[in-house]
């Protein structure tokens, strides 16, 4: 295979891969930028060890400063209190935010969760803070996402991951109790939202 073959094959290839990708880009992280992980007992790292919390494997994966702010049992009208003081102390450059699980299982009503996370949402943008949104399945047998994340996500051209949390919750071998993730659920959490920073180019 000819030298210019090869060459026109990587560049398609190269230009395959970025049209595949529909991650809205993502500001680069400095070495010194932090990532803030909100939200509520999954973010916390319920149901494994401290150091094998998603934000914690996290940081291991991507070589910056992850703060972990997951507080078990809150909901999303909670969160909306708690994240400007997180926010303005934490100063990151990136939120990581996973809320509404205990909304659902509250059987608060859809709308209402969707505007505190629009919310939450609002409040980093407004501080200049990109987001990534993350998805929690609804507690029901073979539930899907919420909708409300993906018409957040697509009205804010937001990056959304919303399988992970979906795939590990209907997997024994990745959770620890129905609604929380084990040590190798959260590690699962941890690659993919690292794969997704680095599509989006934010490291």
């Amino acid at each position: 295979m000819s030298k210019r073959l090869i060459r026109i094959l990587a560049i398609a290839l190269l230009f395959s891969a970025t049209a595949c990708s529909d991650a809205p880009p993502l500001p680069r992280l400095g070495a010194d930028d932090v990532v803030l992980a909100f939200g509520d007992s999954i973010t916390y790292g319920t149901g494994a060890r401290p150091e094998e919390s998603y934000p914690e494997v996290l940081a291991q994966l991507i070589g910056r400063r992850v703060v972990s702010a997951g507080v078990p049992g809150e909901v999303t009208a909670n969160g909306v209190q708690r994240l400007p003081e997180v926010l303005d102390d934490v100063k990151p450059k990136i939120l990581l935010l996973c809320m509404g699980g205990n909304d659902m299982l509250r059987k608060v009503e859809p709308v209402a969760i969707e505007s505190n996370v629009r919310t939450m949402v609002r409040m980093a943008r407004d501080r200049g803070i990109a987001v990534v949104l993350i998805a929690v399945p609804k507690p029901a047998l073979f539930g899907g996402n919420a909708k409300f994340y993906q018409t957040i996500a697509k009205e804010n051209d937001l990056n959304l991951e919303g399988d992970i949390l979906k795939d590990i919750l209907f997997d024994n071998e990745f959770k620890d109790d129905p609604i929380h993730p084990n040590a190798k659920g959260y590690r699962r959490m941890a690659e993919a939202i690292a794969g997704l920073l680095r599509r989006a180019g934010a490291v």
